[in-house]
Order: C-alpha cells, then sequence, then structure tokens
C-alpha cells in the first residue's frame, strides 16, 4: 500500500489516519491553506500552520484547529508530518510525509515568485511529489508581478484622467492582499468590497502589514469615489452591484487572462494575467528542485502534464480531486503538450 493515497474522502494515509485537505467530512484533517476548496467544513479536528489558522477560524466557525510552525514536526503512529511554505497565499503549506524513510510531499497550491506577502516558496525534497497543474500547460509563462502592477497602476491613471472609477476584481484571500501592496497609492485611495475587507483586517490582525483601505458601505456614493480603485471578489462582475458605480472600468487580475480573448469574454475592459499559481515554468522548476522520480499530478491539465513528465524521464501518474484551482471556466481547450 503507497504512503498516500486518493480515496473518495481526500488523500489519505492509512497509516497515520489522517487526510490532506480532504473534501468530504473526516475525523483528522491536515490543511495546506485557507481557500474554501481545501478547507472544507465538517472535519472533527484540524491541523495547519499557525499562520494559517486565522483565516481559517474566520471562514469555518469555532472548529477545533491545532496549528505547527513552518518546519515543526508532529508524529502521528511513526509517521512524521511537517509543514513547509508554498508560496500561495498567507499561511499556504507543503506537507510533508515519511515513513520509514520514504518521504512524499503534498503541495497544495503553489508559485515560485516571492509576493512579499506569503512565505516565499521552499523546495522539499521528496521521493514522490504531488503536484497540481492548474496552469500546466506550455502557453502560460507569467511576467513578473512587478511589470503586471505597472500595467494596473497605469490603468488606474488612464481612469482618472477620463473619470472612471477603477473595478479590479480577485479573490479575497491572496489575490486581493497581494494587488493592494503593487497599488501606486499616490493616484487614489483604495475601496474594498466588504467581502474583501473581511478578510482584509484577519490578516492585519496578524501582524502582517497591508496598504490602508476603505471598505465600501451604504452611506458612500459615486462622488465619494472619485479617483479611486475598487477591489471586489469575482462575482460582482456579473452583479448589478455594479452599476452605481457609473462610469467605471473592470478589470480581472487572473492567471486565464493570459489568453486573448477572456477578458472580453467575461465583459471586462482589461485583463491582468496574475496568479498564485505557478506556471509552466514555475511548475517544471519545482518538480525538478524536489529530486523526485514519481509525480501525481491533480487539479489542472493532470493527463497533459504527466505525459509531459514522463516524456522527460520521471514516473508521473494523474489523480482526480475536488480542488479548483482557479476559476475553470475560462480554461482553453485541452492541446497537446510541447516544449
Amino acid at each position: 500500500m503507497p504512503l498516500l493515497e486518493f480515496s473518495p474522502n481526500g488523500i489519505f494515509c492509512a497509516q497515520a489516519g489522517v487526510y490532506i485537505d480532504p473534501w468530504k467530512p473526516v475525523q483528522r484533517a491536515l490543511l495546506t491553506h485557507g481557500h474554501s476548496d481545501h478547507a472544507r467544513p465538517g472535519h472533527q479536528f484540524y491541523l495547519c500552520t499557525r499562520a494559517a489558522q486565522p483565516v481559517i477560524r474566520h471562514r469555518l466557525g469555532p472548529v477545533s484547529v491545532e496549528t505547527l510552525g513552518y518546519g515543526e514536526t508532529t508524529w502521528i503512529n511513526g509517521v512524521r508530518f511537517s509543514f513547509h511554505p508554498a508560496g500561495h497565499i498567507v499561511g499556504s503549506a507543503q506537507v510533508r510525509v515519511e515513513y520509514r524513510g520514504e518521504v512524499w510531499v503534498v503541495s497544495g497550491d503553489y508559485k515560485l515568485e516571492n509576493d512579499g506577502i506569503s512565505e516565499a516558496f521552499e523546495p522539499v525534497p521528496c521521493h514522490t511529489f504531488i503536484t497540481e497543474s492548474t496552469f500546466g500547460l506550455p502557453v502560460f509563462h507569467w511576467k513578473s508581478q512587478e511589470r503586471v502592477f505597472g500595467e494596473i497602476n497605469a490603468w488606474w491613471q488612464e481612469n482618472l484622467i477620463q473619470d472612471k472609477i477603477s473595478v479590479i476584481t480577485a479573490y479575497a484571500l491572496g489575490k486581493a492582499q497581494r494587488i493592494l501592496t503593487g497599488l501606486d497609492l499616490s493616484i487614489g485611495p483604495v475601496f474594498t468590497h466588504p467581502g474583501i475587507e473581511n478578510v482584509m483586517e484577519v490578516i492585519r490582525a496578524q501582524g502582517i502589514s497591508l496598504p490602508p483601505t476603505r471598505r465600501l458601505d451604504p452611506s458612500l456614493r459615486r462622488r465619494d469615489l472619485s479617483g479611486g480603485l475598487i477591489l471586489a471578489p469575482p462575482a460582482v462582475a456579473a452583479a448589478s452591484w455594479l452599476r452605481q458605480w457609473k462610469p467605471y472600468s473592470l478589470a480581472m487580475a487572473s492567471g486565464w487572462m493570459a489568453l486573448r480573448g477572456n477578458a472580453r469574454r467575461r465583459n471586462a475592459d482589461r485583463g491582468f494575467a496574475l496568479s498564485d499559481h505557478a506556471d509552466w515554468t514555475g511548475l517544471n522548476e519545482a518538480i525538478k528542485a524536489t529530486g523526485a522520480q514519481r509525480v501525481v499530478v491533480t487539479h489542472g491539465y493532470t493527463e497533459l502534464f504527466s505525459r509531459w513528465l514522463e516524456s522527460q524521464g520521471l514516473e508521473a501518474a494523474s489523480e482526480k480531486t475536488a480542488f479548483e484551482g482557479e476559476l475553470m471556466d475560462m480554461a482553453p481547450p485541452e492541446a497537446e503538450v510541447t516544449e
């Protein structure tokens, strides 16, 4: 029996009797991070990093959560577990699992570019690496975040000249904080949708410094936001909530914006390719850095990416999970993987 197996409830370590990021209720769950596709309600006991705990409690309520610092070890029935930085969002981790000299690492979601907020990704040597593949096609190559932020600030400045309010959509946890730290606040103030500001407050309470924002509340009128930028969740792009801020310019920040036409199909004026997941190069670099000879590929382009890894001399397999990565409704048709 392998050290980790993919069960109907999630990634299971039978020797320890625990699951990693389970998608159905279990007794004992180890969580890689606080996004809702990885941190689900209904488990009896949770274990996560100290930095991930506040937002997990915020989202799941008064659950039973224990924590570990990065690199700290816990033993469960002879199996050694530890968390290591994944670089995805604040508190995100890879899970290292060791038993009788065999080492597996579950990556969760990860990115290699250091965003200055999340704990920077660290490769963990292992025999078997379980990796995501959200952007596991050669077409996905990210620009540097400094270049993307320059484009966002230029768009904001242009909207200011045209007396348009800038509205940019981003996930409340992770992407919103990353964008906020890259904005040029000399252009104007930043306003946040309540769903985003709630998460901002949790992260600030951890002692993490973030630039100032103002919560959007019913007392604010269009004139109060003149020259400003609104950070809002992706769902508002299709909501009537936006109408009150006309005239505005709507932008989306997502890795899927690297594909021509995706912004237009989502009724956005601009798309900025900014992702908290590794691109094609990042995935390959991360796998190589682990030294793993066996790779299990999950959510994303699983079969295509696993075939690519096999062509590079690795033993590879794909497994289905309930993880979502970034929104998949903008993904391109599957294509052949080439260099």
